[in-house]
This record gives structure tokens, sequence and C-alpha cells, in this order.
């Protein structure tokens, strides 16, 4: 496939810009970039995608969030709004992901998916929960995945809050989906994994001691870590140590370990991160939504840490989150010279990039225009009034980007939506099944709350 008559952003390091310039596409590789007229004649028999001036740039990659997520949506909550993060926790989450079933679990993640092609976002690090559903639940997800077109890294989270026999189930279906994906193959590395587990404040010292103790070799964790102060209240009354320390201690951090937030994380933890070369995902909308505050990614990106961006369970519009993290640094800060763009692009694209890079064995490849990195590509309908270049492109992105501008995204070399039509999947039929499972969900959530 030859994509031609393009603004090629390629996201190298140093950036380019390239006009009038085409992309050839071999299998699932980009194979050759130059000039539209010189690839035209050489690829003259190949099929072909006219950009029309469009911009050509690698997909987003979203480095935390939650399928499961997806029936909170328009949700209402019995009972007093919770005041702070543990209630967020008790009244919402602990209860949405025990009301979900195998179904609800495949819907979750179809929805999600078709969210992640129209905006854009073709790597995704999931990080499930379904305490009543725990065995298989990943090959659900994967199957998703597989029928989606998308690339995926998928984990269970292990917590201990639904007794030790869920504990033990957690443990398994990490340890099951691991094996399988070493055994079994890998959807022609489009499906990695890593061994999830809730948090702290829902793990116990033998929980954490059970799962370094299984984890496969060749993955990482993936964790919250100190989202709200109360992670590390309940960890220090109750184990001595702050959060980053126990994990530390049990061997959870590591160079191939991504930990979710670490919004309260103090000076101590931040040396433990960088020591070991955790990777740092960061979520400032759901920051915001949560009011547990704001991590200190100035800081850790300048002492650097591997921070990247996630959405936690919002929209795959991942250049929303780009303008949040932008903007939040700056009001907590009352300073608007703090977070600078190319901050917000070292985490959204070089960081991402590297993680994404190391879990689907791309190395350096991932997240650029270039010959023999996979073909994971989105065009942008984005016809700018100033000048768009490789210095200012971070600005544009903040302040002129949306997500209705993506028209095309290919993953692999397999185009997903081709002017705003979905290839793979029936939105329409999906939604639809969705809404009808929607009753069923909220009733057994509501149940959980003691309303009929």
């Amino acid at each position: 496939m030859l994509i031609y008559n393009a603004k090629v952003v390629t996201w190298e390091k140093p950036n380019r810009v390239l006009d009038d310039t085409a992309v050839y596409i071999r299998g699932n590789l980009i194979k050759e970039v130059g000039p539209s007229a010189q690839l035209l004649q050489k690829y003259a028999a190949e099929e072909k995608i006219d950009a029309d001036g469009q911009l050509l740039m690698p997909g987003s990659i979203c480095a935390h969030t939650h399928f499961y997520g997806a029936y909170s949506r328009g949700m209402g909550i019995p009972g007093v709004p919770a005041k702070d993060f543990p209630e967020i926790l008790e009244k919402l989450w602990y209860k949405l992901d025990r009301s979900l079933d195998e179904e609800s679990t495949r819907l979750s993640a179809q929805v999600f998916a078709i969210d992640a092609i129209k905006a854009g976002c073709t790597t995704l690090f999931d990080h499930h929960a379904s305490p009543e559903f725990i065995d298989g639940s990943l090959d659900v997800l994967a199957e998703v995945i597989d029928e989606s077109g998308l690339r995926a890294s998928l984990c269970y989270e292990v917590t201990d809050r639904n007794g030790k026999d869920g504990t033990k189930a957690g443990i398994r279906e990490n340890v099951r989906f691991l094996k399988k994906l070493q055994s079994d193959g890998n959807l022609d590395g489009r499906l990695s994994g890593a061994f999830g587990i809730h948090a702290c404040l829902s793990v116990d010292e033998a929980t954490l001691d059970d799962c370094a103790a299984a984890k496969p070799d060749g993955y990482g964790f993936h964790i919250h870590l100190a989202e709200s102060q109360e992670d590390e209240w309940d960890s220090l009354y109750k184990y001595g140590a702050r959060c980053g320390e126990r994990l530390y201690r049990h061997h959870i951090l590591d160079e191939r370990t991504i930990v979710a937030h670490a919004v309260h994380v103090d000076a101590r933890e931040m040396d433990l991160l960088k020591e070991t070369g955790t990777w740092i995902s960061h979520q400032p909308r759901s920051n915001m939504n949560n009011a547990v505050g704001a991590a200190q990614v100035e800081s850790m990106l300048a002492n650097g840490m591997k921070v990247c961006l996630g959405n936690d369970g919002f929209t795959f519009d991942m250049w929303s989150e780009w303008k949040t993290a932008y903007f939040l640094q700056k009001v907590i800060r009352r300073d608007p010279r703090r977070m600078n763009g190319y901050d917000v692009q070292e985490m959204a694209i070089y960081n991402n990039a590297k993680l994404a890079g190391q879990a689907f064995g791309y190395g350096d490849k991932f997240g650029i225009i270039a010959v023999d990195a996979p073909a994971d590509l989105i065009l942008v309908d984005y016809d700018p009034f100033t000048d768009l270049n490789a210095g200012n492109i971070p600005w544009h992105i903040i302040f002129g980007f949306r997500e209705a501008m993506v028209t095309t995204t290919i993953v692999a070399g397999k185009v997903l939506m081709r002017d705003r039509k979905l290839t793979t999947l029936d939105e329409k039929a999906i939604n639809a099944h969705s809404r009808e499972k929607c009753p069923d969900v909220w009733k057994r959530f509501n149940a959980l709350h003691g309303v009929k």
C-alpha cells in the first residue's frame, strides 16, 4: 500500500515535517519514505491512499487505561457523593467491576476499541478488573483486540479486596495469559502483556510476594502507585513504609514495570523509580476528576525519569490528555511558564513510543515514520492557518488538534478506519448491543449499593 500526497510528521528525534511525501507499506512495516512523485512511479501497481495534503503521523499511544470502566459513562451513583478517593473507589469502581460478566467485559472492550480507532489511538496498555469473571477474562479482551486490529498490552489487576480466593484467581489469570502469549503467539506483534496488581492499598505483603514469585520472566508489572495520599497513609500505617518503598522491597519496580499516577510519591520514591528504570504513566484528566492532585511530572522529566501519558479510562482522544497535562501544571502553580509543550511531547510521543517499543519488541523503531518501523499510522485533516513545523507542532496539537480531525487509522499495515468509516468493527451493532446490556450491569451495580 502506498500513501501519497501527505504532509508527513515523522516523530523521529529530531522530528521532521515533510511536504508532499509518500510512505510505502509492505506487510506490517513501513518500507520506504520519499517524494510522492518518485514513489508513485516506483509503486504504480500498488493499492493507494491519496492523503490529499493531510498530516500523516504515527498513531497515538495510551500508556494506561481501563476498558472495564466503559459502563460508568452516564451512570448514576446512589447515595451521598463521594468526598475523597477511597470513597470513589468504594462507591464506583469496586462495585462497577463486580457488576461485569463475560458479555459486558467483551462489550466494554469493544466500545472502547471503537473509540480508540476513531481517535487515532493505535496502541493501548489496559489494566483490567472483573472479580465475578476472572478466569479467561484476558482471552476475551485479546479476542476484541484481534477483531479490532488494534495493538494492546493486557493484564488483570490482582487485589485482596474480594478475599484471598479472588487474589489467587487474579494471579492465576495473569500467569496463564502471559504463558499463553509466550507459547501461542501475539497476533503478529499486536498483543503483549504485563502482570497486573491493583494498588498498594489493596494488597498485603504476602500478596506482593506471591505476585513477584509468580510473574513469568520477560514481563513487568502494571500497578497504580500513590494515586491519592490515602494510598501512602495506608501503607505507612499498615507496613511502616511508603508505597514506592514497599514495591521496591518486593521487587515489583523494574525497567519493564508501569506505575500509574505517582501523584504523591516523595523524593525517596522518585529516586527508587529512577534507579529501577520504572515507567510512570501520567493521567491528568483522571487526577483532576478525582481531586487527588497533580503529579510532579516536570521534576520527574527533568530528573531523567521515564514519564508517559495515559488516559485512565477516559476517552482515547489523547490530544485532550496533552491539553490537560499542559494546562494543569500552570493552574496549580499559578505560573504560565510551567509545563513546556516539549515536555508534553516528551511524555506523549517519545516516552510512550519507547514503552511500546519495549513491550511489542520493536525497540527504537516504534512510533516513528521510518524504514522498518511498524505501520501504525493516522491521517489528520488539519489545515493550519499559520506555519506548522517540527519546532512548533506541540502547540498546534495543544491549541488546534481535535479528535474529529482523524480520518484514517492504520495498525500493522491494516486499515481500521478510512475516511471516518470503520472497517473492522460494526459500531452501530456494538453500541446497540451495549445499550441492551447496560440495564443488566447497572441493576447489579445498584444491588451492590442496596438499591432495588
